[in-house]
């Protein structure tokens, strides 16, 4: 064995001890748990429904409790656990409210979906944004590192992935979904539809890091329809309100009210 090979294997031994793990399971505990609260009794049995709503939350909290445990020793970085699992479990009516919004408009728009159990046991579109609106009310809480383990678990199930610090209004709809990136600047109004492979990114991203806080994807206003690989880029552009995109525009500039873009347009 060389020396630099037997220093270099040295070195990361050294660093043994300092390793934790953020356990794939407990993150899949509490998504689980998490899917119970929000949509009980469609994930597993209700056995009783006196205390299944509880034994439910409780798994909630103590899941999460042992991902922020993690955490902090992974990024030796001090948190108020018991504060956060409180005020994160404070924000699950609004967590609720809006994903009820999301069910009715996925059910409201899509003439294939016959119930909206068929949308809770099958659309990856629902399941993302199920993710997002979790992972969101994380983000907002501060916490660090978790929103986006979560976020990419909706990535890699659905194939749909959403940074947990989009900002995303109510009644959001994705059809199909597959391929759909939206970064983490992206404004979203209400009432937004959105189709497989659309992607709402940044422009040129030679600055790397020193981007980082700044508005860098586009805002897209309400009641906007967004056709299957469509691209949208860059922290200046709007798509105002009532707008269709057409599949495979490729916007860079913003559009007014009331603009249709034709297939394969550029702005």
């Amino acid at each position: 064995m060389s020396e630099t090979l037997e220093n270099w294997i040295n070195s990361k031994k050294l660093n043994l001890h300092e390793m934790q793990m953020l356990k794939k399971e407990i993150v899949e505990d509490f998504i689980h748990s998490a899917w119970g609260v929000i949509f009980p009794g469609f994930s597993d049995e209700i056995v009783d429904k006196n205390t299944y709503f509880e034994l439910k939350l409780n798994a909630l909290k103590k899941n999460l409790a042992l991902l922020l445990q993690s955490i902090e020793q992974l990024l030796k970085l001090p948190l108020d656990k018991e504060l956060l699992v409180e005020q994160f479990v404070e924000g699950l009516p609004q967590i609720d409210a809006l994903l009820q919004t999301d069910l009715s408009a996925i059910f409201d728009g899509d003439p294939a979906a016959n119930t909206k159990t068929e949308i809770i046991l099958c659309y990856p579109g629902l399941y993302a944004i199920f993710i997002y609106r979790i992972a969101h009310q994380l983000f907002l809480l501060d916490i660090p590192l978790l929103p986006r383990v979560l976020s990419e678990e909706a990535h890699n199930k659905t194939g749909i992935d959403i940074h947990p610090g989009a900002e995303i209004g109510h009644h959001f709809f994705i059809d199909h979904g597959t391929g759909i990136v939206i970064g983490e600047t992206t404004i979203i109004g209400n009432y937004v539809k959105i189709y497989q492979g659309v992607t709402l990114g940044a422009l040129s991203l030679r600055d790397g890091h020193s981007l980082q806080g700044k508005k860098r994807h586009p805002t897209i206003l309400d009641h906007v329809t967004i056709y299957s690989e469509a691209s949208i880029f860059g922290g200046e552009t709007i798509i105002g309100p009532n707008i269709t995109i057409g599949s495979n525009a490729f916007i860079t500039k913003s559009v007014p009210e009331n603009r249709n873009l034709d297939k394969n347009k550029k702005l």
